[in-house]
C-alpha cells in the first residue's frame, strides 16, 4: 500500500469514527462551560443510540429510507430528555456530579437492554435495514486527489457534525447566550448578581450536552453498526470526555481533538493492510485509542485549566 492510497482508505474511516466523538464533546463542551461537570456523556450516548436504532427499525416499512434521519432525530431527543436526570440531581438537589454522572452511564447501560428484551425479545435491537450510506459528495469528490480521500464514500453526518462544531464556537464565542454561558461556569455569583439565571443557564447546558451525545450516539449506531448492542458505543462517550479535555473546552480544539481520536480508531482498522504495523499484535491497535485516551488525559489534564465553577454546586444563599 502506497501512501496516496493509505490516505484514501483511511481518510473516510477517520471522518467516520470522529463524527460522533466530536458530537459528544460539543455536547459536553456546553454542560462543562456552566459548570456542570458531565461523565455520563457515555450513558447519554447509548440512550441515543438505542432510542435512534429502535425507532429506525420500527418506522422502516412505512418510511424506508427516511427512517435513519426519523431515528437520529428520537435520538437526539431522548438524549436531551434523559440528561434532566443528571441537571435535576446536580442542579437542583447539588449532589455530586460525579457520582450522578457515572449513575447516568451504569442506568443507560442497564436501561437500554432491558427495553431491548421488553420490546424486541432479546438483549439487542432487530436489524434495521436502513443505516447511514457512505456516498459520494457532489462536485467535491471529482477534485483530484483530495476529492477521493475527504469526499469520497463518506458519510454526510461527519459533514454535518464539523459544520456544528464551527456553529457551536460561534455560539459559544460570539454570541449574548454563550457569555452567559461561559460566565456561570466561572463567576456564577458574579452572574447571578447581574441578573443572569445560574440554574437555567445550567439547565440549559446540561440538556444540550444530551441532545449532541445523543446526536453522537445515533450517528454511531446507524454509520458503523447494523444493530444497537450494549457494545455498540464501548467507551467512546470516554473518549469524547478526553478529547473535551484535550481540546481545551474550545469548539475548534474538541474538533482537532476528535479527529486525531477518530484517526487512531480508523489505523486499528487497516493497520493489518500497511507493511511496517502488519507485523504487530492485531489487539494492538484496537487497544491503541483508548491508550491514547489515558495518555492525553495524562499529558494535557495538568495543563488544561477547565472553567474555574466546574463541579462546583451553586447555591444561590451563598452568594
Amino acid at each position: 500500500m502506497d501512501f496516496i492510497q493509505f490516505i484514501k482508505i483511511i481518510m473516510p474511516l477517520t471522518l467516520a469514527s470522529a463524527a460522533p466523538i466530536i458530537s459528544t464533546s460539543l455536547g459536553g463542551l456546553f454542560s462543562e462551560r456552566s459548570g456542570v461537570v458531565n461523565i455520563g456523556l457515555e450513558g447519554l450516548m447509548m440512550i441515543g443510540a438505542f432510542t435512534s436504532a429502535t425507532v429506525t427499525v420500527l418506522v422502516e416499512p412505512s418510511l424506508g429510507v427516511l427512517s435513519p434521519w426519523v431515528g437520529i432525530i428520537a435520538g437526539i431527543i431522548a438524549g436531551g430528555l434523559f440528561s434532566l436526570i443528571h441537571a435535576y440531581v446536580s442542579i437542583n438537589l447539588r449532589a455530586d456530579q460525579v457520582i450522578s454522572g457515572t449513575a447516568i452511564n451504569l442506568l443507560a447501560g442497564g436501561l437500554t437492554i432491558y427495553l431491548c428484551q421488553i420490546i424486541f425479545n432479546q438483549q439487542r435491537t432487530r436489524t434495521f435495514l436502513y443505516g447511514i450510506k457512505k456516498q459520494e459528495i457532489p462536485f467535491l469528490s471529482d477534485i483530484p486527489l483530495i476529492g477521493d480521500a475527504f469526499f469520497s464514500k463518506v458519510h454526510i453526518t461527519s459533514f454535518i457534525v464539523i459544520l456544528l462544531a464551527i456553529i457551536v464556537w460561534y455560539v459559544v464565542f460570539k454570541t449574548p447566550f454563550g457569555l452567559r454561558l461561559r460566565a456561570v461556569g466561572e463567576h456564577p455569583g458574579a452572574a447571578d448578581s447581574m441578573g443572569i439565571n445560574v440554574y437555567r443557564m445550567r439547565y440549559i447546558g446540561v440538556i444540550l450536552s444530551g441532545l449532541f451525545a445523543g446526536l453522537g450516539g445515533s450517528i454511531m449506531v446507524l454509520s458503523q453498526d447494523i444493530q444497537y448492542t450494549h457494545m455498540s458505543i464501548h467507551g467512546t462517550g470516554f473518549i469524547a470526555l478526553a478529547a473535551l479535555i484535550f481540546g481545551k473546552w474550545h469548539p475548534i480544539g474538541v474538533l482537532g481533538a476528535g479527529l486525531f481520536f477518530g484517526f487512531s480508531q480508523a489505523l486499528g482498522v487497516i493497520a493489518f493492510q500497511v507493511p511496517f504495523l502488519s507485523k504487530l499484535p492485531y489487539e494492538f491497535f484496537w487497544a491503541f485509542p483508548y491508550v491514547l485516551t489515558i495518555i492525553a488525559l495524562v499529558v494535557f489534564s495538568g495543563k488544561s485549566a477547565g472553567p474555574r465553577a466546574i463541579g462546583k454546586p451553586y447555591d444561590k444563599g451563598e452568594r
